[in-house]
């Protein structure tokens, strides 16, 4: 009301609140006694706080007063009002990921040692040549790709560190500035000015480098990642891969070798690929055909060269 937005004392004031409390009550005037009656309507009447004369805004130091909210019948703590079976982590994109990473290792491990081995039986139908080059080719292939992770994953670690250590020195040598930014952040996110403080004075007050964390860099001091478990993730995912057509060119009788391979390398694949399609949400039929041909025309070139090369110089 435009009453409230007058900044003049004295009997201006008196008298606008007069106006409006007879404008409420039908014309009734209000006597001196009433104003804090009129004020109280008036609180009733709007759906925002109304600060007490005790109150005071929040400084950069200050913890908000929890509301006396009952809470609902059943619920208790933060972690009992979480449902059975549902995924609250907000680690859960990182895991899938993982999951990502470790059907792409595997599916390495299934086209390179595949390839490897029907080029070789495409030269020769001893055994021995042929488990020489595929056991190699899967040793090679762990390593280079546990190797490569490591490189990878260290580098990120290096930076969330140096990014972790950036955090607590803003927080030490400047604390209200880092409130500040924190409560922009969650006002950007959609909060209004005052809920987003609050939000920003209460984090801040439980654990302020890791709400700012994970509001400004999306990282858990907890969880970082180790280079150690990635380069281990990505050398099993390559074995298991691999191990598929290891063993189809091995077992099976010289003249049903490749055959076999090739067939369980196809089905592999495809396997790979409606993983990795449930993982991203893309389309099934379009991935499937994708990668299914891609090791089909791989396979197909491989026997070529080693059928070509090795009857040229066998």
């Amino acid at each position: 009301m435009q009453f409230l937005e007058d900044k003049e004392p004295g009997a201006t004031r008196a008298r606008d609140l007069d106006l409006a409390y007879a404008q409420l009550t039908g014309g009734k005037p209000a006597l001196p006694g009433l104003i804090p009656v009129l004020l109280l309507d008036l609180v009733h009447m709007s759906n925002d706080r109304t600060l007490t004369p005790g109150d005071r805004e929040l400084g950069p130091g200050d913890r908000p007063q929890q509301p006396n909210v009952e809470q609902p019948t059943g619920v208790g703590d933060a972690e009992d009002a979480v449902h059975d079976g549902e995924a609250h982590s907000e680690r859960l994109g990182a895991r899938l990921n993982w999951l990502r990473a470790g059907v792409l290792g595997a599916n390495d491990g299934i086209v390179s040692v595949a390839g490897l081995v029907v080029g070789v039986a495409g030269a020769t139908t001893a055994r021995g040549p042929i488990f020489t080059a595929g056991l190699a080719g899967l040793v090679a292939g762990a390593v280079s790709m546990a190797l490569g992770e490591y490189v990878s994953v260290s580098s990120q670690r290096d930076t969330e560190l140096a990014a972790l250590a950036q955090e607590r020195r803003e927080l030490r040598e400047a604390p209200d500035d880092e409130l500040a930014e924190l409560t922009a952040i969650y006002q950007a996110k959609g909060l209004s000015p005052d809920t987003a403080r609050v939000v920003a004075v209460e984090l801040t007050a439980h654990d302020a480098l890791a709400a700012h964390l994970d509001a400004e860099l999306g990282l858990d001091p907890e969880e970082l990642t180790s280079p150690w478990q990635a380069a281990a993730a990505s050398a099993v995912s390559f074995v298991l891969g691999a191990l598929l057509p290891f063993a189809a060119i091995l077992i099976p009788a010289a003249t049903w070798r490749v055959p076999v391979t090739v067939v369980a390398v196809l089905l592999a694949l495809a396997l790979t690929a409606t993983i990795s399609t449930r993982l991203s949400g893309g389309e099934l039929g379009r991935t499937m055909a994708r990668v299914v041909i891609g090791g089909a025309l791989g396979l197909a070139v491989t026997y070529g060269i080693g059928h070509l090369f090795g009857t040229a110089f066998g």
